[in-house]
């Protein structure tokens, strides 16, 4: 039965979605933007800093849950421009360094509330 997750410790859903869902074995986030929880918009910071703040909001979420980034099983990355992979992907290291998760990262037309950067996991809670 699927059950809803959130915590304060991440910026809350801008819009009709839940920052994550779960049926008990996987969990699966929102897309993660530069959003601070108490609703600071980072868009115009360098995508390192984005990519930072979306991964910390990644991290609360699944704290809330009792997993860390160990337990994630895909990442997708939204990127506004795919120029800027290689910081994104350097930032992105220092949170998976070991036994990182498979990946996919896309450059897309555009983000919600013209951020550089969006990050969503499925992440297994057994």
């Amino acid at each position: 039965m699927k059950r809803i997750v959130s915590t304060d410790d991440a910026p809350e859903a801008v819009g009709a979605y839940s920052q994550a869902t779960t049926d008990g074995s996987l969990l699966f986030t929102a897309g993660q933007i530069p959003l601070t929880p108490d609703g600071e918009l980072l868009d115009e910071a360098p995508i390192d800093e984005q990519t930072e703040r979306a991964l910390d909001n990644l991290v609360a979420i699944l704290e809330e849950e009792g997993i860390g980034l160990e337990d994630v099983l895909k990442v997708s990355v939204f990127l506004s421009d795919i120029d800027d992979f290689e910081a994104m992907n350097e930032t992105y290291a220092g949170y998976f360094d070991d036994q990182p998760p498979a990946r996919s990262a896309l450059e897309v037309a555009a983000l919600p509330k013209g951020v550089g950067v969006e990050i969503e996991a499925v992440a297994s809670l057994e």
